[in-house]
């Protein structure tokens, strides 16, 4: 009978594992197709995935927005940590009323959607435009800063800090450490799993953020890989072999950055501390 049940388990779980990775195949096996094959919904792969690389490089400037789209999230990344971590740190260390009526007001916004923040976030910018043009309308900072922490993040971070040891502090602080000395020199490294976790959650939000940028950044020099990749697909005739290769291209670097990481990802959304 546990026989039988584990034969089971396996089962079902190949067969969910072979749901989710489908999609992925299907795409890279499409990348390598022609149009035509991929409407068809071939699956066997073909010989033409340099054509389609090369017709995707004469027709665009793949490049570019790899880089503007790199820019953008590593940017963002960065910030987004530094001040979500110093954030959620303050809440949970130096605990008042004042401070978590705060923290509460904070966890509200999570509730609007940012659909109703688009208007007032646009004129914000274009009224930025007109006295200093370097942060406003069509600019990587009009992208940024909307989206440089979140209020999940900082959440996140405060209920990862309720597991550090505080030991930690006080021994720091008897050292003559700082409070800034305290929180990069021990609380940083103690912390890098849940930093780790945060930086694919910012990265992989950032890497695949369509909208806003769709609203502020006008230049075609300027636009994101997932800009492009709309673009590809609103032609008369898309060439969906030529779609996909830059589909299976813009996908790299979250993967990677996923599969370097995750496991320090897995043990930060656990809320581990080693």
């Amino acid at each position: 009978m546990t026989s039988f049940k584990r034969t089971g388990t396996y089962v079902f779980l190949s067969l969910a594992a072979l749901i989710s990775i489908f999609p992925f195949l299907w795409m890279i096996v499409s990348a390598t197709n022609l149009s035509v094959d991929v409407s068809q919904g071939r699956l066997l792969p073909g010989l033409h995935l340099f054509d389609n690389f090369r017709k995707l490089t004469d027709s665009i400037d793949l490049g570019q927005s790899m880089w503007n789209s790199a820019k953008i999230s590593i940017t963002t990344t960065v910030l987004a940590l530094l001040i979500a971590s110093l954030a959620g740190y303050g809440f949970e260390i130096y605990r008042s009323r004042a401070k978590d009526i705060v923290f509460n007001i904070l966890l509200l916004s999570m509730m609007i959607p940012f659909a109703a923040l688009m208007v007032p976030l646009y004129q914000m910018f274009a009224s930025i435009s007109r006295s200093v043009p370097s942060m406003g309308i069509n600019t990587v900072t009009s992208v940024i800063l909307p989206t440089m922490t979140t209020a999940f993040l900082i959440f996140f971070f405060r209920q990862s800090t309720k597991m550090f040891p505080k030991e930690l502090l006080e021994a720091g602080r008897m050292d003559g450490l700082s409070e800034l000395g305290v929180f990069f020199r021990i609380y940083v490294p103690t912390m890098r799993t849940t930093y780790a976790a945060g930086a694919i959650i910012t990265f992989l939000s950032s890497w695949n953020n369509y909208l806003w940028p769709l609203i502020v950044l006008q230049s075609p020099e300027k636009r994101t890989i997932p800009l492009l990749i709309s673009n590809l697909g609103s032609s008369y005739s898309p060439d969906y072999g030529v779609i996909m290769t830059a589909i299976v291209i813009s996908t790299l670097p979250t993967a990677l950055v996923f599969f370097l990481m995750q496991k320090h990802f897995v043990a930060g959304m656990v809320g581990s501390v080693k």
